[in-house]
């Protein structure tokens, strides 16, 4: 064979080698640098636990009868561990007084009447069981009793001092129910009172104390009035 030939048959298995090593070759340099991946594994939620199995944690309520009661607040003592304070007692509310009482029809005829003037005057033959006579609507030259808004709450005994202790106990007590009377003014042993208090001179009216109250309308009949 001829040096060209066995040249010739050299380069061809060198070519053959190379083709079938270089691949060999490039897949072990890459092996050498890959790294296991991890396996993922998915998350499973935390089972949860029955709603009827947490310990409750409940706020008593406790009715008070007279004020709301703070509830104190008690300090870590020296060297315990820190926390959020805590109360040593349930919180109190103030519970609903009973309900209002409903008023009767009182000693004044309220025919003519508006609903503020028949108020006050059950109020007073409530309060004031002493009362046997009141006085309401009628003719007058001034518009306060023709039109339902006075009353004349007759004093026993007026010029006696229980009389006059009784008058006096009336106007203070239609002064501190003023506003729920709807009072306007009250006479009483010449003295003019407003919601304010005594504010000047006034005529008369010493046997029994005068009421004029602002009205608030004509009942209906379906009214009902409470103490």
């Amino acid at each position: 064979m001829g040096r060209h030939a066995l040249a010739s048959k050299r380069r061809t298995s060198s070519v053959l080698a190379a083709t079938v090593i270089g691949p060999i070759a490039v897949l072990l340099a890459s092996a050498g640098d890959v790294q296991p991946q991890p396996v993922m594994v998915e998350a499973k939620p935390a089972p949860m636990t029955p709603v009827a199995a947490v310990a409750p944690c409940c706020l008593e309520v406790v009715s008070a009868p007279d004020e709301f009661v703070a509830a104190p607040v008690v300090a870590p003592q020296e060297g315990a561990q820190t926390g959020p304070a805590q109360l040593v007692s349930s919180s109190r509310w103030r519970t609903a007084a009973k309900p209002p009482e409903l008023l009767p029809a009182g000693l004044a005829p309220e025919s003519g009447l508006q609903i503020k003037t028949i108020l006050v005057a059950r109020a007073i033959s409530k309060a004031f069981p002493e009362i046997t006579s009141i006085g309401g609507h009628r003719s007058d030259p001034l518009p306060w009793h023709p039109n339902g808004l006075a009353i004349d709450v007759m004093i026993p005994n007026a010029s006696s001092a229980s009389g006059i202790a009784l008058g006096n106990e009336i106007v203070a007590f239609v002064l501190k129910n003023a506003k729920r009377f709807g009072m306007q003014d009250a006479i009483w042993r010449g003295v003019y009172y407003t919601p304010g208090g005594p504010s000047g001179g006034g005529a008369g009216h010493f046997d029994h104390v005068h009421i004029t109250t602002t009205g608030g309308g004509y009942p209906t009949g379906e009214e009902l009035y409470y103490r």
